[in-house]
């Protein structure tokens, strides 16, 4: 697929169709890779989506607990007071 490059002000642009955005969910943003040879786009996904749903299944599942304690024996809490 080709696309041409289009002026925007004092730059220029890419233009996607709306089959593209439709296709794979862009928004207002895509991530730019810089690659050897290439470039690659690539939708903004949104940043902890499901995380609720998914710490509600650990929970039930008894997945959430500490691997360490979050005191040590030998922790001087007043110290810090």
């Amino acid at each position: 697929m080709k696309a041409s490059i289009i002026k925007i002000g004092n730059s220029k642009g890419l233009r996607l169709s709306k089959a593209i955005i439709d296709k794979y969910q862009i928004k207002n943003e895509v991530e730019i890779d810089l690659m050897d040879d290439s470039i690659v786009l690539r939708p903004v996904k949104e940043p902890r989506k499901g995380w609720e749903t998914a710490f509600q299944k650990m929970n039930e599942r008894g997945d959430d607990k500490l691997y360490i304690d979050d005191i040590f024996e030998d922790e001087q809490l007043d110290e810090w007071s």
